[in-house]
Order: C-alpha cells, then sequence, then structure tokens
C-alpha cells in the first residue's frame, strides 16, 4: 500500500493525541512526512529524503519507529528494518544523513578473520576488490551489488569475506548484511538482513519511539469529520516486533477509522493468531477515543523461519471489517 503524504504539524498532533512525547519528533524538521501503514510510523524531511534517494524498501525496508534523540549521541535517528539513520547537522549534504555501523555494534564484525594472503587479488577488477581499510575481499554478484546499491556510503567497508550461513551465502558489511538468493523466484537474488530489527529486539528503543502512531485524518474540520456518522471501517494493524525469538511476547496494535478517516471509538477488536498445527484467538476489548486497541499475547515456541499471520476482526453495531498482519520467528 502506497504510504501517505502528511504534514509534519499533523505528526506531532498525532504523538499529542496518542499520549506520547513530541520528543520523538524532529522539531527542527521542515516540510512533508510520509506514513507507512506497514508499521504504523512517519517519516520526515532530511530522512525521508534520504529514503527516497537512497534505494526505499529495498535498502531500508519499512520504519520501526519514530525519529528521536539518542541518549548516548545527542544524535537525531530512526530505526528502520535494515538500518538505523542519523542525523548530522553540522555535516553539509550528502552526508547529513549517515546510516549507523549496525554490523560493528551488534559484534559480527570480530567474528571473521582477515582474507588470507592468497585470496587477495593482484589488481581490483570488476569481478574482486580488496578492501585493506578492513582487510577482506568482496567479489562476484556481492561486488556488483555494492556498487549499484550505493557503496561505502550505504554498506559501509566489508566485515568478512562471503561465508555459509544457514543455507545461503552471505556477507557482513559495517551497515548491513548481504544475503545471495540465486533462486531469485520470488524476490530479488541479493538481499539484505533485517538488521534493524536484530538491533532494536536486543537493545530495545528508548522512550516509547517504537509505538505505532495512528494513521493521518482527513481535516476538513476535525469536529465536523468526527460528529459524521460511520457507514464504513478502515483497520489498521502492525506488531510491535516483525522479527522475534521462540519466547516472550508479542503486541499486535489496531486503528479503526470509519470513512472520512475520523477515529472509531468503542468498536469490538479480536484476532487470530494463525500459529501452525491451531490458531489461537484473542478479545482485545474495544478501541478508544483514538480509534486504538491492542492485544499482547504470549509466543509459545512458533516455528522458526515461518511467517505466522494475525488476522484482525473488528465488529461496530452492524459494521464489520477484517485486516491482518504479520511477523517471523526467526530464533
Amino acid at each position: 500500500m502506497k504510504p501517505w503524504r502528511v504534514p509534519l504539524l499533523l505528526v506531532v498532533a498525532a504523538v499529542i493525541v496518542c499520549g506520547g512525547s513530541a520528543a520523538v519528533v524532529p522539531q527542527n524538521s521542515v516540510g512533508n512526512c510520509q506514513y507507512f501503514v506497514e508499521t504504523g510510523h512517519y517519516v520526515c524531511s532530511d530522512f525521508l529524503g534520504f529514503f527516497e534517494t537512497r534505494g526505499k524498501h529495498e535498502i531500508f525496508g519499512y520504519p520501526l519507529s519514530e525519529a528521536y534523540t539518542d541518549p548516548g549521541t545527542d544524535l537525531w535517528v530512526q530505526f528502520f528494518q535494515r538500518a538505523r539513520m542519523e542525523l548530522h547537522p553540522d555535516l553539509p549534504d550528502p552526508y547529513r544523513v549517515q546510516l549507523g555501523l549496525l554490523v560493528d555494534e551488534l559484534g559480527y564484525a570480530s567474528k571473521y578473520p582477515p582474507a588470507r594472503t592468497d585470496a587477495i587479488p593482484a589488481f581490483n577488477s570488476a569481478l574482486h576488490h580488496y578492501f585493506p581499510e578492513t582487510g577482506h575481499v568482496v567479489s562476484y554478484a556481492f561486488l556488483s551489488y555494492y556498487r549499484d546499491k550505493g557503496g561505502l556510503d550505504i554498506f559501509g567497508y566489508p566485515r568478512s569475506e562471503f561465508v555459509y550461513e544457514n543455507g545461503y551465502m552471505v556477507q557482513y558489511f559495517q551497515r548491513a548484511k548481504m544475503e545471495w538468493h540465486p533462486e531469485g523466484a520470488d524476490g530479488p537474488e541479493m538481499r539484505l538482513a533485517n538488521l534493524g530489527e536484530v538491533y532494536t529486539e536486543r537493545f530495545g528503543i528508548p522512550g516509547g519511539a517504537d509505538q505505532p502512531l495512528p494513521p493521518p485524518q482527513l481535516r476538513d474540520g476535525a469536529a465536523d469529520i468526527a460528529s459524521r456518522s460511520v457507514t464504513d471501517l478502515w483497520v489498521t494493524a502492525n506488531v510491535r516486533r516483525m522479527i522475534t525469538g521462540g519466547s516472550g511476547t508479542q503486541t499486535v496494535y489496531v486503528y479503526v477509522n470509519g470513512q472520512q478517516g475520523q477515529a472509531v471509538e468503542r468498536a469490538h477488536v479480536g484476532i487470530v493468531v494463525q500459529l501452525e498445527p491451531q490458531s489461537e484467538t484473542y478479545d482485545c476489548g474495544l478501541t478508544d477515543a483514538n480509534g486504538f486497541a491492542s492485544c499482547t499475547f504470549d509466543l509459545n515456541s512458533p516455528t522458526p523461519g515461518r511467517k505466522v499471520v494475525v488476522d484482525v476482526n473488528i465488529a461496530y453495531g452492524a459494521l464489520t471489517e477484517t485486516g491482518s498482519t504479520f511477523f517471523l520467528p526467526w530464533w
């Protein structure tokens, strides 16, 4: 589904409505934002420009948080499924937005020694490139993807040779993990791992910046819209963690809107978690004044690598509607 564009002012209003802190919205951002219904987050200003000009979903995935001030660095940052964007306001374009070194921070860099001397090519070519900065060689499909999709600015220096992991050839870079999928039938041959999800699962996101926000509403008079009778329902659902382990909990967030974008209060929300060999049903109660409800449930050891679909069922008077979201148990 195509993301909405919405003025930054509405993002601030949405944060306030949800009871959060406007501190998670970049106060120095100017211009429009984009809302991603897949995860319930906005991307704005410098981060939005970087997203749109550096590869969009293929490189970054969907946003996992709002932008917020990192307490360790005092930088504005925003997490995506595959990356962390950082705003460096003192630097000139095109270096104001940079990507975090997630592979280094997750400790993957220390796992692999430099390339053997006999593996270093005599000279760099279209097939091989040796990086003396980290002592690794990038070759073949990995090198083509590296050069075509942004090079050093997007991926950083290599942190391994290509190695075999979980049935695929992979290679680590400072900012990304490439996975080679030669079968290519259901997607691109080279894919990036969701390191942003791995990082936020391990270390968390402070200040509630990972809390999904409601979608933008039509603004031709908020009070007038809210007073209109509801004749149709629209459901937005997303999960707190798109990648999980086999234990702990998962939370599903649901927003219910009417035909004019107005929040629907007191709609009944239920979910069905499609676990094999059986499904689990949960009653999430009624939506609040913002059209919001949530459900938290135990993971109960789902099968790693098998997508879990969550069906959402809404009832409001004589109206019913359905939606869905999903997550992937990985370990």
